[in-house]
């Protein structure tokens, strides 16, 4: 048995719709800009360049009706709708026409953002790790089998604050679909089981402050609930 100087940090974790059993998270990945009318929001053409990622650590993830923290070092702390792709079978140089058979499921997931900070480094060309991979960065909720759902492509993906709707789409919209953003991941590096895929958020991104109630409501897979409370002190 390996001993270690230090306690290895508890396996991160997301819940498993209809289930006790827990999914198993490795890596979180994100492709940016992945919805037309979003990169014109941000300044951007919605052109077919190959699509961009940027990561999240693992234990960002937020389990479904969490209340979280409003995050330090922000005064504009951004929502963004997400669908998320977990990934169940690895496999690197992956052909889009197999892609979808390395899917485990699809869950509902909340692409938190410091924008503020975000915008600050892209000026500087700067990463975006203090805009985006923050502590509980990445609410998801439970991951629903591909048995269950199969793959979804089409159909509303939508977000509210406090019952207000900010963000309405289909997933039909995505500039890179879903077996396209599989495959061109893997040709840069091994996809691994556990990974997942945060698939890009659709226009109408804006802030959240404390005692906001976010929902994120996408077709066949429920809704995911997250409320932020006041700032650590």
């Amino acid at each position: 048995m390996t001993e270690y100087v230090l306690s290895p940090a508890p396996q991160a974790s997301v819940a498993v719709a209809n289930s006790d059993a827990r999914f198993a998270v490795r890596r979180i990945f994100c492709v940016g800009r992945n919805y037309a009318a979003h990169a014109r929001e941000m300044g951007h053409d919605p052109d077919r360049d190959p699509p961009f990622f940027f990561t999240k650590p693992a234990d960002a993830v937020v389990d479904d009706n969490s209340t979280i923290p409003y995050p330090a070092q922000t005064a504009n702390f951004h929502f963004e709708a997400e669908l998320v792709v977990a990934i169940g079978t690895g496999g690197r140089n992956i052909a889009e026409a197999d892609s979808l058979s390395h899917v485990w499921g699809y869950a509902i997931g909340n692409d938190l953002t410091r924008r503020d900070l975000q915008g600050a480094a892209r000026d500087m060309g700067r990463p975006w790790d203090w805009g985006k991979a923050f502590d509980r960065s990445a609410p998801c909720g439970p991951v629903h089998t591909v048995a269950k759902v199969g793959h979804p492509s089409k159909g509303s993906i939508s977000l509210t604050v406090n019952d207000e709707v900010k963000q309405d789409a289909d997933l039909n919209e995505l500039i890179w679909s879903i077996p396209e953003v599989i495959s061109i991941l893997s040709h840069s590096m091994e996809l691994q089981p556990g990974d997942l895929i945060y698939s890009g958020t659709p226009a109408g991104v804006g802030p959240l402050k404390s005692g906001d109630v976010c929902k994120v409501s996408i077709v066949g897979l429920g809704t995911l609930t997250t409320t932020i409370a006041a700032p650590l002190g």
